[in-house]
């Protein structure tokens, strides 16, 4: 039997097509975008400004990445870089137009060429054509007399001058000013205020041992079960009376040495029978554990109010 033929894909054919097609494109893309360089004046004088404005006309959307201008093109000085135009055809919608454009000078009078400067695209590289630019000096006629500068002129400066100039500055002093007056006359004419101090009394050194064993016999520690506590603060309390009263030391003395120490001093006999009745009978309560009656508790404390009335100093006239 014959065998059918195998169809074999010429491929160098193919690729050839794809190429032929690709070129083809390109060159259609080329010829659909231009590029161009042109200046608003192409004379300035010395240190004046024109623009260099760089345009191209691509189809919409196509990737196109301008020439990167710096500081200065030879001589001429750049001096600032305004905001891309873009704008579209009204009667192709499907090509658009941007401009870049730059603010140039110079300071040298003279012709300058702005070289050729590159575009780039997909579909390859496009160049502008060469701008010149003639910067021509200020003209100066000779054949007039030259002047000296004249001085500045004086303009009068008069107070309502400065006044208008600073009457904030005016305004605060005087509204300070104003308040301080103010509060200096209310100072001075209000009514004198007097402020009485009320001095506590001083009280003696009887009033103030009567008010401790009045305190005490209100407490009623013996009726709580505290009968040593009870007889303690009233010796404390007697002999701080004791101290001041009769100028002798009880602290850390015993019964029969603070009775011995008063001996000496002037006090009613059954004043002196009362004390030492009250400090024996503390000592058995805080040493020897002895529990009086409460009949014997309240007379105790009792004897200790009289014992201060009877030896209270007497005021001196």
């Amino acid at each position: 039997m014959r065998s059918k033929p195998c169809f074999r894909p010429n491929y160098q054919g193919i690729l050839l097509l794809v190429l032929f097609l690709a070129c083809v494109y390109c060159n259609a893309n080329a010829q659909n975008i231009q590029v161009k360089s042109k200046l608003d004046k192409s004379t300035i004088l010395i240190g004046d400004q024109t623009t260099l404005r760089l345009t191209a006309h691509i189809p919409a959307k196509s990737d196109i990445t301008f020439p990167q201008l710096k500081d200065s093109i030879g001589k001429i000085k750049i001096v600032n870089g305004l905001k891309p135009e873009i704008t579209f055809d009204k009667n192709d919608p499907a090509r658009e137009t941007i401009t870049h454009s730059y603010l140039i000078t110079s300071f040298d009078s003279g012709s300058y060429v702005i070289p050729a400067l590159e575009f780039h695209t997909n579909a390859g590289s496009f160049k502008t054509g060469v701008v010149k630019l003639r910067v021509t000096s200020v003209p100066v006629d000779t054949t007039k007399v030259f002047y000296d500068i004249k001085q500045p002129f004086v303009v009068p400066y008069t107070f309502w001058d400065w006044l208008r100039a600073h009457w904030v500055l005016v305004a605060l002093v005087l509204f300070i000013l104003l308040t301080v007056i103010a509060i200096v006359y209310y100072l001075k004419s209000r009514p004198e205020i007097v402020i009485i101090k009320k001095t506590a009394p001083v009280l003696t050194i009887d009033a103030i041992a009567l008010n401790k064993l009045y305190a005490l016999r209100d407490k009623k520690l013996w009726q709580q079960d505290k009968v040593k506590l009870h007889y303690t603060e009233l010796v404390d309390i007697l002999q701080e009376y004791l101290d001041k009263r009769y100028r002798i030391r009880t602290e850390e003395q015993t019964t029969a040495e603070i009775l011995s120490a008063l001996k000496e001093k002037t006090m009613p006999e059954s004043a002196r029978n009362g004390l030492e009745q009250i400090l024996y009978l503390a000592d058995l309560v805080k040493f020897a554990r002895e529990k009086p009656s409460p009949a014997e508790n309240e007379q105790k404390i009792e004897d200790a109010i009289e014992f201060i009335r009877q030896t209270r100093e007497e005021p001196s006239a």
